[in-house]
């Protein structure tokens, strides 16, 4: 759910190369478009570092050099043909690195797939990203990843949408930012330290039950990938799971936005019981949390009040793509003050509504990964990412 500033600019595609030498066609042929020929670089959440040297596995052999992704001009670029195509930036000595910020040439009529990777002796690069470009700008766009100490970053581009070319008319090596944090942001859970040191705790089998992942990831450069089979059960309770804790407590009355999103493996098991992915459970040893998040058979939902649920919402399952949930809540033992909200994929679902969401005498605290009838036989996955609680939806909204 990153937000980015899009400035977009009219361009022409580059006509196909079909061939070398005299008379080929290159992107040296394609006009530039009117409204980047005086345009200059603007960055968007991204702490440019200098390098000291800017290198590539070649050029056009027209002008298109490497060092003209530094001058700070959307008219000029470098080029090369063939996927596999790279451009690295020195920066002299080991810096803390989170990012690249790249311009596009033709960016907003064509994608191009590519690679970001570090090195510490422009030697042995250990990759750090991977993605498209939007194809919806000729400005720069700011991809993060996880701070990495490094000298080197390494951009690999694998031609675009439209041709073999690598183009690219700027970028820039970002280097560590100190972010200001908003003060209606609670908690983090985000995964972005590249580890789960943000939860209280987890319940599971073992490491490999809840691993940090770099694919899928909804935002940033890691998420959660949470693995059931029949029998795990690292607590010996009821049903099988293996789940991450995170202690919140929100006192009674309290008030708060939860965003994340969830995604499910294209295999994730159909079966007519439960299977929870989030929940909201009571301190104490037993029966339904107040608040859960399941798959029933073919669908989503969401019931609230425990062992007399009350199934408030529900929607059609879709594997393998992210939902995205903001879920607006307060906390009350009280029907009359305690009311739940829910967006799902940046739509109002679930218009508030007045429910008691805790039990009496007990606060909440949250559970996320993967947690079903131990009657499910198939392995189970799912993928978690993003998780923030804040005060207002302004704060989940604005932030990365």
């Amino acid at each position: 759910m990153s937000k980015k500033s899009l400035f977009l600019a009219t361009a022409l595609l580059a006509a196909p190369f079909t061939g070398c030498g005299p008379g080929a066609l290159s992107e040296e042929d394609a006009p530039l478009p009117v409204d980047t020929q005086a345009e200059e670089l603007t960055l968007q959440n991204c702490t440019a570092l200098t390098p000291t040297a800017v290198t590539a596995i070649g050029d056009d052999g027209a002008g298109s050099v490497a060092s003209n992704t530094q001058d700070d001009n959307l008219a000029t670029r470098w080029s090369h043909l063939g996927p596999g195509s790279w451009i690295q930036y020195d920066l002299g000595s080991a810096k803390t690195l989170s990012g690249a910020a790249v311009a596009w040439h033709q960016g907003n009529t064509r994608t191009s797939p590519f690679s970001l990777s570090v090195s510490t002796d422009g030697s042995q690069f250990t990759s750090v990203y991977s993605g498209t470009s939007s194809g919806t700008t000729t400005a720069a766009e700011t991809y993060r990843f996880a701070e990495k100490s490094a000298r080197y970053l390494r951009i690999r581009v694998d031609g675009n949408s439209s041709s073999q070319w690598s183009s690219i008319t700027e970028a820039r090596v970002c280097g560590a930012q100190q972010a200001v944090p908003s003060p209606n942001v609670v908690w983090r859970g985000d995964f972005e330290t590249g580890s789960i040191s943000q939860w209280s705790h987890t319940q599971a089998v073992s490491a490999d039950r809840l691993q940090i992942v770099n694919s899928p990831a909804r935002q940033g450069s890691y998420a959660i990938k949470a693995t059931v089979q029949q029998g795990d059960d690292p607590i010996n309770s009821s049903g099988n799971r293996n789940e991450l804790v995170y202690m919140s407590h929100e006192p009674v009355n309290s008030e708060f936005y939860y965003r994340w999103s969830t995604r499910f493996a294209a295999n994730f098991p159909s079966a007519k019981t439960w299977q929870l992915f989030t929940q909201w459970h009571h301190e104490g040893c037993c029966g339904s949390p107040p608040v859960e998040f399941y798959v029933y058979g073919e669908e989503i939902r969401l019931s609230i009040g425990g062992n007399s649920p009350v199934i408030v919402w529900k929607t059609p399952l879709v594997r393998d793509t992210w939902h995205d949930f903001i879920f607006h809540v307060k906390w009350s033992p009280d029907a009359s003050v305690g009311f739940v909200e829910l967006y799902h994929n940046g739509q109002i679902v679930l218009p508030k509504r007045k429910i008691a969401t805790m039990f009496s005498g007990s606060l909440n605290y949250l559970k996320v990964g993967l947690y079903r009838s131990d009657t499910v036989q198939p392995v189970g996955v799912v993928y978690h990412d993003g998780w923030m609680q804040a005060r207002t939806l302004e704060a989940v909204l604005a932030e990365p």
